[in-house]
């Protein structure tokens, strides 16, 4: 008896395993979960993206150091050499270029962000007269193609005499880069309680003072992205530069490139080399910034 009761139950232990394991491969795929083909698929896609991404500077490395008549040259470095890079820094206006970059992009940063700040900071918090026209100016200021802006500009600067100076170009880039951050940082200011604004006021901070000493801890983030993003603005920008900056000697790092390949002369060389020099900074400010660039551009996604 006991044997047969035995045999029953694993008889029933088995069947119930069978029946589970028939139901679980019968069940439908769960909504979100991809098949192997589909996961393979996204995965090959991704490996292509990326391969493509990364060609364009991995070459334009690769051609930095190789001789200037091997510029065209589909293989890898032959005869490693170092003397773009020396001619670049040492027998070009490359060093002016550089430092009237850092002049211009160094103030257009500080005053981009204190101004993007300030003007996000006064638009979440505070309603005032002109307040939604003002923040429909910001937008439509963007809506314009920057070969639509050089003949007002260019006329502006020349009548205040600012043609051919850093000030001209810093306040130029300041129309571009100014507009979005303060959108950006309105909708990073609304995700901070007011509670916050109303504890200063009792404590017996007045506006500005509460805006420095308790809000912009906060809005590190949001700092971050509009310091960023104002940095790229004004050191990856061309036509601005090109046109409103005349001499070698004046012109910023962007401008000068076209010195080296134009209708008369063709150092892709010296190009390839400047252009991974003018790249090296734009890498540090965005790995000292990388970590707070996803915080502060999805602000103001949700609500608290």
């Amino acid at each position: 008896m006991v044997s047969t009761t035995t045999a029953d139950t694993r008889k029933t232990a088995d069947s119930r395993r069978t029946a589970d394991t028939r139901r679980t491969a019968k069940a439908p795929r769960r909504r979100g979960e991809r098949s192997r083909l589909a996961s393979v698929a996204l995965h090959v896609s991704l490996i292509i993206a990326s391969v493509i991404a990364v060609f364009p500077p991995l070459w334009l490395l690769i051609t930095s150091f190789k001789p200037k008549t091997d510029a065209f040259d589909t293989s890898l470095v032959k005869d490693f050499t170092l003397g773009n890079y020396s001619h670049v820094i040492n027998d070009t206006d490359f060093p002016s270029w550089l430092q009237n970059s850092l002049v211009v992009v160094g103030l257009s940063t500080v005053i981009g962000v204190f101004i993007s700040a300030t003007t996000g900071y006064a638009v979440s918090r505070f309603r005032f007269p002109g307040m939604r026209p003002l923040m429909w100016l910001l937008l439509l200021t963007q809506m314009f193609p920057v070969a639509v802006l050089i003949v007002p500009l260019y006329n502006l600067l020349a009548k205040l005499g600012l043609l051919n100076q850093p000030v001209g170009l810093v306040v130029t880039y300041l129309t571009v880069a100014v507009p979005f951050c303060a959108w950006m940082m309105k909708g990073y200011f609304d995700g901070i309680p007011v509670e916050i604004d109303e504890a200063g006021r009792v404590d017996g901070l007045n506006p500005f003072g509460t805006f420095w000493r308790l809000i912009l801890p906060l809005a590190k983030p949001g700092l971050a992205v509009t310091a960023f993003y104002t940095f790229i603005t004004g050191w990856a920008e061309v036509a601005y530069a090109s046109a409103f900056m005349t001499g070698e000697e004046n012109l910023t790092l962007s401008g000068g490139l076209q010195t080296f390949v134009n209708q008369y002369t063709s150092d892709w060389g010296s190009l390839t080399a400047a252009a991974v020099i003018i790249a090296a900074p734009a890498a540090v400010v965005f790995g000292l910034v990388q970590r707070h660039l996803v915080s502060g551009l999805t602000a103001g996604a949700t609500k608290s």
